[in-house]
């Protein structure tokens, strides 16, 4: 296990939130829900029929029929009024669970969720941006990766961010400027003490190559130049270029950024997508997310592919979420 997770269970014990599974039919859900509870991680809610579903220390309770289901479906019939949803129809959306799970965190009764094992990255989204919406001065929700390598001269002792690998199909320059300074805030919050340095992906460096992804990265580049003129960040940059030093001195000698990149800014969802899979697997990293910025109280997607102890992670990640949003 990572120096990064043995420290987010520590602050997640340090301070107990409540997070709310809504997958219970999942056997990864149950089997994750045992270790949070034994590990003392969080105070868990599981969504499902509580005859199928044995986790000592943990509340299980069916949208179907719990006693809350009239008050958030009254609260939701309020918060969509203006899309014209009715009170009936808000009763039957609460059968959904994950919507049911949202509106619990919308009422106070958890302090997070974290969904999408068997459920797509739209199917967490909607909910939490209907229901929760975004953070105040926001413009952009988007998704992260915390990656654990085993390669301790990249990144932050092996520990590097990569965005957005789960959410934004083909950014435009503002928006991944818009990535880039959300990142550095997460990465500022989950690893204090290690600097953010944000590297600004492409095929190309500084400029080496023509084509509309170098142009696009290098407009985003300066428009979070002038957004976040205090950030270190810098780009165009070709992956070796951004990591690894004797590249960085022969293709990027000037910058501070290269060779020396603690978070990796993707130029569209292609690219992340295919490159955290590809050190995952292949490198035998630690992959824990998409962790979602940008929205109002902690939600988080899984991926579909994800292990019951990449489960355990994300609710780690999401009670300490809970913990700064307090």
């Amino acid at each position: 296990m990572s120096d990064f997770l043995d420290r987010m269970k520590a602050a997640a014990k340090a301070d107990k939130k409540t997070i709310v599974l809504p997958e219970g039919e999942d056997p990864r859900t149950i089997e994750a829900a045992k270790k949070i509870v034994e590990e003392g991680l969080a105070n868990l809610i599981i969504l499902g029929d509580p005859a199928e579903i044995d986790v000592p220390g943990a509340t299980v309770i069916n949208p179907r029929t719990a006693e809350r289901k009239e008050a958030y479906a009254a609260k939701f019939a309020e918060l969509r009024a203006k899309k014209g949803v009715t009170l009936p129809e808000a009763r039957e959306q609460m059968n959904d669970a994950t919507y049911f799970g949202t509106m619990m965190v919308k009422m106070g009764d958890a302090d997070g969720l974290v969904s999408g094992a068997c459920h797509s990255t739209a199917n967490t989204l909607r909910p939490a941006l209907q229901i929760l919406k975004t953070a105040p001065g926001t413009k952009l929700v988007s998704a992260f990766f915390i990656m654990c390598t085993k390669t301790p001269e990249y990144g932050e002792n092996g520990t590097l961010l990569f965005a957005d690998c789960g959410l934004n199909i083909n950014p435009t320059a503002d928006e991944l400027s818009e990535i880039a300074i959300a990142s550095a805030d997460s990465w500022r919050a989950f690893m204090p003490g290690a600097d953010p340095k944000v590297a600004m992906l492409s095929f190309s460096t500084m400029g080496s190559a023509k084509g509309d992804v170098p142009a696009k990265v290098q407009e985003a580049v300066q428009l979070a130049n002038e957004k976040a003129p205090e950030l270190a960040l810098d780009g165009d940059l070709q992956l070796d270029a951004a990591l690894v030093k004797s590249v960085a001195e022969l293709k990027a000698p000037h910058s501070s950024v290269a060779g020396n990149a603690n978070i990796l800014v993707f130029p569209d969802l292609e690219s992340g997508n295919i490159g955290y899979k590809l050190v995952q697997r292949f490198a035998g990293a630690e992959a824990y997310g998409p962790v979602l910025q940008g929205i109002a109280k902690p939600v988080n997607d899984l991926s579909r592919g994800c292990s019951a102890d990449d489960i355990v992670g994300v609710v780690a990640i999401t009670a300490v979420q809970a913990q700064m949003a307090e």
